[in-house]
């Protein structure tokens, strides 16, 4: 019996139970962004405790994601976090994350003092300009054996 997760239904029988749990929050990225790979990357490695999933936004996933919060399908110029089904954009979404991470970086989240449009406005920069400062892949990154458990499919 299909079961909902962040508003997408998934069939138990067929899906890891990690996947069913609210208390892993998924963060969709752009697959084909150097940048946003490296930050998936630095997130992986500073998530010691495996909290937090992820799913390319142009995965079929990342897609369904989108299409249930009524997201724009073809505009990736955010990560979003979708969290205990509320989702998080730009800046918002990065300091969502930052309790996720070791104490050492818990001094960012003094980012929340700051405006939000001066914090978006700096997110958006650097959204803008990725791909020309970073580069571009040609396709979504694959995840090791390994980390294929922390990827929605």
């Amino acid at each position: 019996m299909p079961e909902l997760y962040s508003g997408i239904l998934f069939n138990k029988a067929l899906t890891p139970a990690y996947m069913f749990s609210p208390s892993h929050p998924t963060i969709l990225f752009d697959g084909v962004c150097n940048f946003c790979n490296g930050a998936v990357n630095f997130l992986i490695r500073q998530d010691a405790r495996a909290h937090l999933r992820f799913a390319p936004l142009q995965s079929e996933a990342g897609q369904q994601l989108l299409r249930q919060h009524h997201l724009p399908t073809n505009a990736f110029e955010s990560f979003i976090l979708v969290k205990e089904g509320k989702v998080f954009q730009r800046s918002d979404a990065v300091l969502q994350i930052l309790p996720y991470l070791p104490w050492y970086w818990q001094w960012a989240r003094m980012g929340k003092l700051l405006p939000a449009a001066w914090r978006d406005g700096l997110y958006q920069a650097i959204a803008r300009n990725r791909y020309r400062w970073f580069g571009k892949k040609a396709e979504c990154m694959v995840p090791t054996k390994k980390l294929r458990e922390r990827f929605l499919q």
